[in-house]
């Protein structure tokens, strides 16, 4: 029977050894490591207290599993986060809202780089930051134009919750937008991560963000193999995370761990050969870069099929908006008839619904399609049946209504609807 120590910081080494012989997550293990490592107490001293102690049991089992966790941990373990710090400030991209603590501003940014890319979100943050310089100008517009600017990016709820959260700015912050992570968590659309990354870049408070090239880059160095897009995973590389930030810095230190991730360690093909820390990386030395992070498929997206109707009088052209809980909400698009496969022109025309709007007479001015659009959880099989109709029917009930092709860019539109126009009308 093993026995207790009365150092606390021995007694976690003890147990992350222990945990790490009975095959415990890899993320157990290195949360209870870095314990002893940012104690007051130097891992040699501990190790040295362990070496002391008249009341341990030298089993060997102990004792290999202590030479395996020195050698993981090596001397660079400690420089972590100053090792990346290090490299970011030499590195890092010069970008407008690393220049800047309005937590407004980054507030922007955070939400228009969410699913986006730097190279395709800085335009679109550039172009809101001139047209809305401050949270009240934000808060002015409706919700049409902002969803109008916001066309391209997709995940237009963003743009939706922004609007949202502006108004609650105006009206319970008084127009200072919150900069503290327990208030930002209360606005609209801005969660764990959001709120993090505010607070630490605008505040400077010690709240980690894990975004994918933090996920990536922790689990390659560390070795954790838990599954980064479930519950527990994400549970545990947070704590990490929150436990290897520079406390006196968090928001350079967040900086640096994401731009690290997305600069150096790549999804693929990583810069290895020039990253500062591939002597001690785990899943280098173990020839596991393509393999960690370890993340669990994503569902099948389902297939959906819109048939639209292009209708156009002389100088406009018939237009939907469409509904609450669904895809692109308020955004507007052409008349839909929904199928469950793409339909043939005959049988389309012949449906009852197709009929009441647009009569048993129509002409088949063209078709086009079918178009495919990748969403995240569904994908659109797309056609466009450009008709004349000679009797338009019940086109007020349905919600349908002709808009002049000159106000078509003042309106918001999917991309697979603004892709069509610009095609079919030039």
């Amino acid at each position: 029977m093993l026995h207790l120590f009365c150092s606390k910081k021995v007694n976690s080494l003890k147990i992350c050894v222990l945990q790490r012989f009975k095959g415990t997550t890899s993320s157990s293990l290195l949360r209870l490591c870095i314990i002893v490592e940012s104690s007051e107490i130097p891992l040699r001293s501990t190790l040295q207290t362990i070496l002391r102690s008249s009341r341990l049991v030298l089993d060997v089992i102990f004792w290999i599993s202590v030479i395996e966790i020195l050698k993981f941990l090596g001397p660079s373990r400690m420089h972590f986060i100053e090792e990346i710090i290090a490299w970011y400030l030499i590195n890092k991209r010069d970008l407008p809202w690393r220049n800047t603590r309005d937590p407004y501003i980054i507030w922007l940014s955070e939400i228009i780089l969410q699913q986006t890319r730097v190279e395709q979100g800085l335009p679109y943050f550039e172009r809101f930051l001139d047209r809305y310089p401050t949270i009240a100008h934000f808060a002015a517009a409706n919700e049409d134009e902002i969803l109008n600017l916001w066309q391209g990016l997709g995940y237009y709820s963003r743009g939706r919750n922004m609007h949202k959260t502006s108004k609650i700015v105006m009206e319970e912050y008084g127009g200072y937008f919150p900069n503290r992570y327990d208030d930002l968590l209360k606005l609209k659309g801005v969660g764990e991560y959001t709120a993090a990354a505010i607070s630490s870049f605008s505040a400077g408070e010690a709240k980690a963000v894990v975004d994918g090239n933090v996920f990536r880059l922790l689990s390659r160095f560390f070795g954790l193999r838990d599954v980064i897009n479930s519950p527990q995973g994400k549970r545990a590389f947070t704590e990490l995370a929150n436990e290897v930030i520079n406390k006196h810095d968090p928001g350079t230190s967040n900086q640096a761990m994401m731009e690290f991730g997305a600069k150096v360690c790549k999804p693929r093909n990583p810069d290895c050969i020039v990253c500062p820390l591939n002597q001690q990386c785990f899943a280098l030395r173990n020839d596991m870069i393509t393999v960690l992070p370890v993340k669990k498929k994503a569902q099948r997206p389902r297939p959906r099929y819109f048939n639209y109707i292009v209708v156009l009088s002389r100088d406009s052209i018939l237009l939907s908006k469409r509904r609450a809980k669904d895809i692109w909400e308020n955004l507007y698009e052409f008349p839909l008839f929904e199928s469950d496969k793409i339909l043939d022109v005959i049988e389309l025309i012949g449906r009852p619904d197709f009929v009441s709007a647009f009569g048993e007479e129509v002409t088949i001015l063209s078709v086009h399609g079918p178009a495919k659009h990748q969403l995240s959880h569904q994908t659109i099989h797309a056609q466009f049946v450009v008709i004349e109709a000679h009797k338009l029917q019940n086109v007020d009930q349905m919600g349908w209504h002709f808009v002049a092709l000159d106000e078509l860019p003042n309106i918001a539109q999917p991309k697979i609807i603004f892709s069509f126009l610009r095609n079919f009308l030039h």
